[in-house]
């Protein structure tokens, strides 16, 4: 028969930190806890990272198989930001005053609100898979896995993985994966930096998701030399637990609820039938031998009904515990619907908060172009003031020109001793005053126009441009 194998390809987030994903973690499909808060934002983080993925604290390190990275994650994330960032760092502080530049991009990270690197863990197949498999069977999964980390780079070449390590002591092989998503050529900052959000989006991990577990079959089937498939996946989850829909959620409790009063019925029966029992059997040993027959005894027809009563007694009890069978199997399914309403919640409240996520960062933006609107506007009136400060400085200029030169004209003063005459000529020569200004001074019956106004009188009155001064 063709085996049908679970996959999970799960990115940690400080989602899974709530008390809730912690209890879902440990009723998921593999049986481990290792679903659970796998977020890495600080040096704090990535410490217990290491301390949990390499067993720092217990003695069974042979059942933990690191391949690739050392037996120090910490230093092995160090070393990727050495290989990726330096170069960008220094770049960075060559081009930036003293007290901005950057001394330790993986310390500045650490101290800032965002990730200093991620965690994935791929599993294949379920608890019930692998309880019967020995250890021969299950250490082939290194070869599976080495080929997920190959197959990984492949496609998110700009995800640099630091570490990658195999857990075979707990009830599934899965396999911790530790790295740094990089992005490069931005704007603000160092030209490459750390960025989960940005590299790990939405449909971009679904994408990956799809590759990675097609992968995988295909390598799970070469090593193991079978024919298996994956399981179907699952929508809402970044793991192929089979979750279905739970419409039927209130009339299995109702049900159950009718199987509780059943079960109270039971065990009032049940003392009962003991009591009844006591009495039947005294019944029994007070009988008195028949008087013609020591070896048959009578019986009258009071204890005849009282037998009866007992054995409609038994029948009662022995129907209700097979009521009560029928509710151990209600109780399990119960047990086992909760279950999935607690993995779809989590999904939904999964969901909602990348949905969240997504709203924030627009409003984020939003909130960047307003700020730059204003400003642009800001500096837009002061231009316009600016501008008008100006155009009344100059009409006033050349407006006094007029003056002073017609007062000339008026003492009748010669020309060439005419002092505003000689500076209005100077002004002409070094290229201050065009044509039109140098016109206007000599000619105080010219009307002095900024280019809007000739432009509404010509537009209004339809004279000719040469009627007026333009200034």
């Amino acid at each position: 028969m063709e085996q049908e194998l679970a996959y999970s390809f799960h990115l940690g987030s400080d989602k899974n930190k709530s008390k809730l994903a912690k209890r879902v973690s440990k009723g998921n499909v593999s049986g481990t806890t290792s679903f659970s808060n796998n977020a890495i934002q600080n040096a704090k983080d990535l410490s217990k990272a290491n301390k949990h993925n390499l067993r720092d604290y217990d003695n069974q390190k042979e059942l933990i198989t690191t391949i690739y990275g050392t037996n120090d994650i910490v230093e092995d994330v160090k070393q990727v930001y050495l290989n990726e960032f330096e170069q960008a760092r220094i770049e960075y502080n060559s081009k930036t005053r003293a007290d901005r530049q950057i001394i330790d991009y993986f310390q500045k990270v650490c101290d800032s609100q965002n990730d200093i690197a991620c965690e994935i863990i791929i599993e294949l197949g379920d608890m019930d898979f692998w309880q019967d498999k020995d250890n021969e069977y299950r250490y082939k999964m290194t070869d599976v896995y080495n080929e997920q980390i190959q197959e990984l780079s492949k496609l998110l070449p700009t995800f640099k993985v630091a570490n990658a390590t195999i857990h075979y002591d707990e009830t599934s092989p899965h396999m911790h994966i530790i790295g740094v998503p990089v992005i490069e050529n931005c704007k603000r900052g160092m030209k490459k930096q750390v960025g989960k959000s940005q590299l790990f989006t939405k449909t971009l991990l679904s994408e990956i998701q799809d590759k990675m577990r097609n992968a995988c079959i295909r390598s799970y089937n070469k090593f193991y030399d079978v024919d298996s498939r994956l399981k179907t996946k699952q929508k809402g989850r970044n793991q192929d637990i089979n979750v279905n829909e739970m419409g039927n959620y209130r009339e299995m409790k109702k049900k159950l609820e009718k199987q509780k009063s059943k079960l109270e019925n039971a065990n009032k029966q049940t003392k009962k039938l003991d009591n009844s029992s006591k009495g039947i059997i005294e019944l029994l040993d007070n009988l008195k031998p028949m008087p013609f027959n020591k070896n048959n005894s009578q019986i009258s027809n009071e204890n005849i009904e009282n037998i009866k009563d007992y054995i409609k007694d038994v029948t009662d009890v022995t129907q209700t515990v097979r009521s009560v069978n029928d509710l151990n199997m209600s109780i399990k399914d119960f047990e086992h619907a909760t279950s999935k309403i607690e993995n779809e919640n989590y999904s939904l409240k999964e969901q909602i908060k990348l949905k969240d996520d997504d709203i924030k960062e627009l409003k984020d933006k939003l909130s960047a172009k307003d700020k730059t609107i204003i400003k642009l506007n800001s500096a837009l009136e002061k231009a316009k003031t600016e501008l008008s400060k100006f155009k009344g400085f100059w009409k006033s200029l050349i407006k006094r020109f007029q003056m002073k030169i017609f007062d000339e004209k008026y003492y009748d003063i010669p020309e060439d001793k005419r002092s505003y005459t000689l500076v209005a000529e100077d002004l002409e020569k070094s290229g201050i005053f065009d044509n039109n200004d140098s016109d206007i001074v000599h000619n105080p019956t010219r009307k002095v126009l900024t280019n809007e106004e000739l432009t509404e009188i010509q537009s209004k009155k339809g004279k000719k441009k040469n009627d007026y001064n333009l200034n």
